[in-house]
C-alpha cells in the first residue's frame, strides 16, 4: 500500500538527481540488451549450425553465451530495481557461470574420450 506522500516529497522525489540520473542509466541499458538479445539470437544460431555440422557442440560459444546471458540477468536486475550494480560497462565483464564451465569441461572430457576411443 502507498503511504500517502506530501507534495514537498514529491517536490523533493521529481527534482532529485539520482532518480534522473538512474533514468539515463537505464535507457542506455535497454540499448545495451537489444544488442546482447540480438548476438544471443546470432550465438544460438551459429551454436545450432556447429552442433548439426559436427555433431557435438562448441564449447567457446557456450561459454560466450554462459557470460552474455549472465550479462542479460545483471543488467535486468538493474532495470527491475532488484539491484543497484551497473553491469558492464560500469563493472567489469562477467565471466561464464560456474554450471557453463562445469558443462563445458565435461562435454571437452566426453570429446577427448571419443577421439581415444575410450568410453565415456
Amino acid at each position: 500500500m502507498i503511504d500517502k506522500i506530501s507534495k514537498d516529497e514529491l517536490k523533493s522525489n521529481l527534482l532529485s538527481p539520482k532518480h534522473w540520473l538512474r533514468l539515463i542509466f537505464m535507457l542506455v541499458f535497454v540499448v545495451l540488451l537489444y544488442v546482447a538479445s540480438t548476438i544471443i539470437g546470432v550465438l544460438i544460431a551459429l551454436q545450432f549450425l556447429f552442433a548439426l555440422i559436427t555433431g557435438k557442440d562448441n564449447t567457446n560459444l557456450r561459454s560466450l553465451g554462459g557470460s552474455i546471458t549472465t550479462y542479460i540477468f545483471q543488467v535486468l536486475q538493474f532495470l527491475t530495481y532488484n539491484s543497484e550494480d551497473k553491469a558492464f560497462p560500469f563493472s567489469e565483464w562477467p565471466a561464464a557461470s560456474a554450471q557453463s564451465n562445469v558443462a563445458a569441461r565435461k562435454a571437452s572430457k566426453e570429446s577427448i574420450n571419443q577421439d581415444e576411443g575410450k568410453p565415456e
